[in-house]
């Protein structure tokens, strides 16, 4: 089991501010191997405990929030978007910059946060849990953010620790993109996140 963030972990509001340029640019050099493009519109940012403790942190800052209920209260939101060591755990951003364009598109695609897939070489493709929080989508339109969770067999996590290939696609009828292999930094990097257990 992969320990969530406690209080004790978060500096004060003070020493994060005068920490915050050094731990930002750690945090950016970090998610450099935690982001996956699909294609060019959209994009799966792989959570675990420094993304996470970095959020809270900066939403602490914004809010002056110093009391133990409010640092609780941030803790208690973002906790559960870090990786259990079974699974991956990961925002889904859909990225059209142009804003008519992307009005357009969040319209087609209704549906595509369940359809994103991975797969460890030699088993099934794994489906995402999305949106466990929230609802995004109506029936209008999809959200162009998703929060995803994708559960991993002991098997998949044992065969990625021995070093297998991990790929990805999407499999959405206005977004799809074939399944290729994830680069070795990131397969590297989202690895780490798992623990492999005894199998029977």
């Amino acid at each position: 089991m992969v320990a969530k963030l406690q209080r004790q972990d978060l500096w004060s509001l003070e020493e994060y501010s005068q920490r915050r340029e050094t731990f930002r640019a750690e945090v950016m050099e970090h998610k450099r191997n935690r982001q996956l493009a699909l294609g060019n519109n959209a994009r799966i940012y792989f959570e675990d405990g420094t993304t996470i403790r970095y959020q809270v942190q900066e939403m602490l800052r914004i809010e002056k929030v110093f009391e133990a209920d409010g640092i609780q209260d941030e803790l208690d939101a973002y906790n559960p978007l870090i990786p259990d060591g079974t699974n991956w755990k990961a925002t889904f951003m859909i990225e059209y910059p142009e804003i008519d364009e992307r009005k357009r598109m969040l319209g087609l695609l209704i549906g595509v946060e369940h359809r994103v897939w991975l797969q460890v070489d030699g088993f099934a493709a794994v489906w995402p849990i999305a949106d466990e929080d929230l609802e995004r989508t109506t029936d209008e339109k999809t959200s162009s953010v998703h929060f995803m969770r994708w559960e991993l067999e002991p098997a998949m996590v044992a065969a990625l620790k021995r070093g297998a290939t991990l790929y990805a696609g999407v499999d959405h009828n206005q977004y799809l993109i074939d399944k290729f292999e994830v680069p070795a930094n990131i397969r590297t990097a989202v690895t780490a996140d798992l623990t492999e257990v005894g199998i029977q």
